[in-house]
């Protein structure tokens, strides 16, 4: 009794697990606006690493369909929208349209989070005041979690940029091998020429 405790939050963790968490509200939305309203949250992970996404859908993701999420989710995080947290009944909530994960209990007042013409979801976690801290987004793998739910995995901030220069080294090594280090692509394609010719 009586005793003092100093608590200490490590800042660069905490931001990038709330770059994450509205990340995956804006996921969620992209997804929704991509595939169709049957798409619902069934689970997930927000880490300051990455983010886990599980969704309702029966089918896995076209490469097209992966980018075209991105492109959406980069989209609005350029728009520099704003994210708030907003305190209200849950009656009010729902009246507004705000999404509940399906099987979580609420109680009378909920915590809505929403991020400016995008999304509106019950959520009681920490996140970031404006779109345009996420940064990057880069989807990392999409996969099956289980009978008619995918996964997705993805990266936000200085996780996304160490994603792709980890992808830009790996190219180089390659163009490399090809002869043309400061331009795999053109070795690639003559590379690919010559073995059409044999």
């Amino acid at each position: 009794q009586g005793e003092r405790v100093l608590a200490r939050v490590d800042h660069a963790a905490r931001h990038a697990t709330m770059r994450n968490h509205t990340a995956t509200h804006l996921l969620h939305a992209a997804l929704r606006e991509r595939l169709g309203t049957h798409v619902r949250q069934a689970g997930s992970a927000v880490r300051p690493d990455k983010l886990r996404f599980d969704f309702t859908h029966g089918a896995p993701l076209s490469a097209e369909e992966v980018r075209a999420i991105e492109d959406r989710i980069t989209e609005w995080v350029k728009a520099s929208r704003p994210v708030r947290a907003l305190e209200m009944e849950r009656a009010e909530a729902e009246a507004m349209g705000a999404m509940a994960l399906f099987g979580e209990k609420y109680g009378d007042w909920v915590r809505v989070v929403e991020v400016d013409e995008v999304s509106r979801e019950l959520c009681g976690g920490t996140h970031v005041a404006n779109t345009a801290e996420i940064g990057l987004f880069k989807i990392s793998s999409e996969g099956s979690s289980a009978a008619n739910v995918r996964r997705i995995e993805a990266l936000t901030g200085p996780a996304a940029i160490d994603h792709f220069r980890e992808r830009e080294r790996e190219l180089q090594e390659a163009g490399e091998l090809l002869g043309s280090p400061a331009d795999p692509v053109s070795g690639a394609k003559r590379a690919k020429q010559r073995m059409d010719e044999l």
